[in-house]
């Protein structure tokens, strides 16, 4: 296996780790264990995760979810490589967040994951920019707003998923990856469906139940995180950063980033210089 693992800053009951896979399609898969309790960020690539709570393709902005102590498998039979921002806390400090939210009554997961979602989207781009950044000292904050928010989410929805064919999983992760690499390009509905060999109702079905969300949506998604991070990383100007990112038009941009992230570009680059 080849995968690198690097400790970017740790705490009672915390650590955070940045961990670059390179494995690919003709590389065994291990079974692991999960010394604590795992929230990981996928900030990069696609991979399959296999745990006792059920399996999934992860696609960048979705959150694999271990149990401590849990047993699971992770494989690349789509591609090469992947890269996460993962979060080990130990069942006491989940404990301890999980006593916060009102209605939650466990403090294990009873799901493998979670799709990128509009809830989490402000603080994996928050994380993702303290990781580039090297802004140790904001991951602890980080890890109880995260562990505090997917705690919540699963706690308000129990979801039933209906497991995708393995040739299914295979095109939708191949789709993935292509948005991922050209999401500032145009990319139409029916030419990712024709590229995946499947008509376009039929892709657009099993993109959602692969990845958790429509095309389209996935494409905002990796545009607006892109966008959220580089407006914490640079002072480039909006406009840049909008038409950069593949908007053709800057109130679009400004819309759809406020309507995500809960406040405008120019807003949330001011509350992150102050923080």
């Amino acid at each position: 296996m080849t995968v690198t693992a690097q400790e970017l800053a740790s705490g009672p009951g915390w650590r955070v780790v940045d961990v670059i896979c390179e494995n690919g399609p003709h590389d065994r898969r291990f079974e692991e264990q999960h010394a604590n309790v795992s929230i990981a960020a996928v900030t990069h690539g696609t991979f399959q995760y296999r745990t006792r709570q059920g399996s999934a393709v992860l696609v960048p902005g979705a959150v694999l979810l271990g149990n401590a102590g849990a047993c699971f498998e992770c494989g690349h039979d789509h591609g090469h490589g992947d890269r996460c921002l993962a979060f080990h806390v130990t069942p006491e400090f989940l404990e301890n967040v999980a006593s916060g939210v009102a209605g939650a009554r466990r403090s294990s997961f009873s799901v493998s994951s979670l799709p990128p979602l509009r809830q989490l989207m402000p603080m994996l781009a928050d994380a993702e920019a303290a990781r580039d950044n090297r802004d140790s000292g904001a991951f602890e904050e980080l890890a109880l707003r995260l562990a505090g928010a997917v705690t919540a989410l699963l706690t308000q929805e129990s979801r039933t998923v209906r497991q995708p064919h393995h040739r299914d999983e295979q095109r939708i992760s191949a789709a993935a990856r292509r948005i991922e690499q050209h999401a500032d390009e145009p990319l139409s509905l029916c030419d990712l469906a024709r590229d995946a060999g499947l008509s376009p109702y039929h892709f657009l079905r099993t993109f959602r139940q692969v990845v958790g969300m429509t095309p389209h949506q996935f494409i905002l998604h990796t545009r607006l995180h892109r966008a959220a991070v580089r407006l914490r990383r640079t002072d480039d100007a909006i406009s840049s950063v909008a038409y950069d990112a593949g908007f053709n038009d800057l109130s679009t941009f400004n819309r759809r980033f406020r309507r995500l992230m809960g406040a405008s570009p120019g807003v949330y680059r001011a509350r992150q210089s102050r923080a």
